[in-house]
């Protein structure tokens, strides 16, 4: 049966579209719908005389702005079926042949692959691109290099910093191509051969890779499910004085845990106090699902207490994985290492892209709102078809971040996800985010698909979990992770 979306819908979605022509400004509305996901591919839109009364416009307007969006190919009409949505290429991505190996089933089963935690763009990201290229053209007539950024875009993110209590110029602002560049280029200015960094365990191990480039010892510091054992650190720094500590704040990857004030007030008095450099990753900082509001950044504090700070930022999991944008924020004394070391590494970003991320910082309110919106109903889908069919799991509702860190009854997260991904799930095992090995006991699972995804995945891993058992001593699949 085909996919129908009515009228009423269509008119709450348009809400007040430009009028300046009628059916320009309601084409452009439902292109952004199309392009954003919030109409999907392959739904039929409603008839022209039900449009006509639900948006209060005439017939003509109706049928120019479906005449317009089929022209641009995002839409179709069948001959006495109607008018159904388009995505123009087609609605199914290419996978990276790396990122998403192609896994050849004769059961017909499609792989579901919850190995990344990104999801997909927040809506109004395609407008974003449309109105940065149009002020594209004032840069053509200049070399293109901005080492640092442009300058607009600085002032754009050191004006987020200030409105969360971290007072920022915008000479403190190194634009990067993603979080992770960020991370490697603060390891490669800041660290040598012969030192040691602090990081926590589980921990992202991309990040972990990167700031050991450098032949950087790692020396971790455990995080558990109910977070940060400062203790611990402390004990860990003075016995080992590493020259920098990375911590994940906010809803840290994997676990989700966050950071509260007091216990960012505590941690940045033993870094200030032990001369510690805090490089502090806020991947998942806008993240926040329940529309609680945040802690002060983890650098506000370490600067009151008289240490340093460098933090990381990222638009890929706020806005879109595709739009490769990262920054850094660091003490003025810094910038000229970190500025020498990008230099080694590459020459700036693309000027398009942080014009697209200079037009979503401008307003990023309402569109973040829908797309935490929209992960909040994943979470708690996932959640909900894990206490249905695998009641026995542990985890713990994280306020934000991207996914669930579980625990499982008994050691067997590399044998279960063998088994599963013969069942056509793929996930990462506990092992993949440890520094020291261990964690067999933990999956991470992210909930950034669609809710019938979720649930779907959760029924075979639940088959899986069943025997997985007797996958013991079979080895994963190589997967490679990028968020």
């Amino acid at each position: 049966m085909p996919r129908i979306i009515s009228s009423a819908r269509v008119a709450s979605l348009v809400g007040d579209f430009d009028r300046s022509p009628a059916y320009a400004g309601l084409s452009d509305a439902l292109r952004g719908l199309v392009a954003d996901g919030r109409i999907a591919h392959d739904v039929r839109l409603p008839s022209e005389r039900e449009l006509t009364r639900a948006l209060g416009v005439s017939r003509t307007t109706i049928t120019r702005a479906y005449a317009d969006l089929r022209d641009r190919g995002y839409a179709d009409s069948l001959r006495g079926s109607g008018t159904f949505t388009r995505i123009p290429g087609g609605p199914g991505r290419t996978p990276d042949r790396v990122l998403t190996p192609r896994v050849d089933r004769t059961d017909g089963i499609d792989l579901i692959d919850l190995n990344c935690a990104a999801a997909a763009s927040a809506p109004g990201l395609a407008a974003a691109y449309d109105s940065a290229i149009g002020e594209l053209p004032a840069y053509l007539a200049g070399h293109g290099y901005y080492p640092v950024g442009l300058p607009e875009l600085q002032r754009a993110i050191a004006a987020t910093y200030d409105a969360r209590g971290l007072p920022t110029d915008p000479d403190q602002i190194m634009v990067t191509p993603g979080a992770l560049a960020a991370t490697a280029l603060v390891a490669r200015a800041t660290t040598g051969p012969a030192d040691r960094v602090l990081v926590e365990n589980p921990v992202y191990p991309n990040a972990a890779k990167a700031l050991s480039l450098r032949s950087t010892r790692l020396v971790p510091a455990t995080v558990d499910v109910d977070g940060w054992d400062l203790e611990g650190i402390d004990a860990t720094i003075r016995q080992t004085s590493p020259r920098a500590a990375y911590l994940i704040p906010d809803f840290q990857n994997p676990t989700g845990n966050l950071m509260g004030d007091a216990q960012r007030e505590e941690c940045a008095a033993l870094l200030a106090r032990t001369h510690t450099l805090a490089i502090v990753d806020e991947a998942h900082q806008s993240l926040a699902l329940e529309g609680q509001p945040m802690p002060r950044p983890l650098a506000a504090h370490v600067e009151a207490a008289g240490g340093e700070a460098i933090t990381i930022g990222s638009a890929s999991k706020t806005f879109w994985g595709g739009l490769r944008m990262g920054w850094i924020r660091a003490p003025k004394r810094r910038l000229d290492a970190l500025t020498e070391a990008r230099l080694t590494l590459d020459l700036g970003t693309p000027v398009l892209e942080q014009l697209v991320l200079t037009e979503l910082l401008r307003a990023p309110d309402e569109m973040l709102g829908i797309h935490r919106e929209r992960l909040r109903a994943q979470r708690d889908g996932l959640a909900k078809a894990l206490r249905i069919h695998l009641p026995e799991w542990q985890f713990r509702l994280p306020a934000g971040g991207l996914s669930l860190w579980c625990e499982l009854p008994r050691a067997a997260a590399v044998a279960l996800a063998v088994e599963a991904e013969s069942r056509g799930v793929a996930f990462a095992p506990g092992p993949a985010f440890s520094v020291e090995g261990g964690y067999d006991r933990f999956v991470r699972l992210p909930y950034t698909r669609d809710v019938p995804d979720l649930a779907e995945a959760v029924t075979r891993l639940a088959a899986a979990w069943a025997s997985a058992p007797s996958a013991t001593g079979r080895r994963t699949t190589d997967r490679v992770m990028v968020a």
